[in-house]
């Protein structure tokens, strides 16, 4: 993307904003769901896990363009 500045001398161009793929908005989904099924896990299914149902809940609520680390390379 281009952009033309007629009455500006020192103009630096703006940065066109963050675009998503497909493939971005298919990983959020994914992590969507898989939030969402942690939140639903029984007891015995987060001990076997070893997930407190607090450590369950935070998860669960965190937004999704909160993903993991490795994601944002």
């Amino acid at each position: 993307m281009t952009y033309a500045h007629t009455n500006c001398i020192d103009c630096t161009p703006q940065r066109p904003a963050r675009q998503f793929s497909l493939k971005h908005l298919a990983l959020w989904a994914g992590l969507a769901r898989q939030r969402r099924a942690l939140a639903n896990l029984t007891a015995a299914q987060r001990d076997d896990i070893g997930v407190t149902a607090q450590e369950a809940a935070q998860e669960a609520q965190r937004p999704i363009w909160d993903v993991p680390q490795q994601w944002r390379q």
